[in-house]
């Protein structure tokens, strides 16, 4: 199990990248972090003139029914893999 403490390692740990992981990467970073602090997305569809937040609606959509504490556990082993190919 994944606790808060090493969570928030994580999210911090995600900022200090030496180099910026691909655009796939960003939004399930974004996805998984959204998830795991406010859980399903429930906010409107941005409009079709925000292609960058459709896409940021969109990947946070696709996690819906995953559990804050999964999120969590996710996004943990997902800065942990980015933190070694992105030193």
């Amino acid at each position: 199990m994944t606790t808060v403490a090493e969570f928030e390692a994580a999210a911090a740990e995600a900022k200090n990248f030496k180099t910026s992981p691909t655009q796939d990467e960003l939004l399930k970073l974004y996805a998984l972090y959204k998830q795991a602090t406010v859980g399903d997305n429930t906010t409107a569809a941005p409009g079709m003139f925000d292609v960058k937040g459709k896409y940021k609606w969109n990947a946070w959509n696709e996690l819906k029914g995953t559990s804050p504490e999964d999120a969590r556990k996710q996004y943990v082993e997902l800065v942990t893999r980015l933190a070694t190919e992105h030193k």
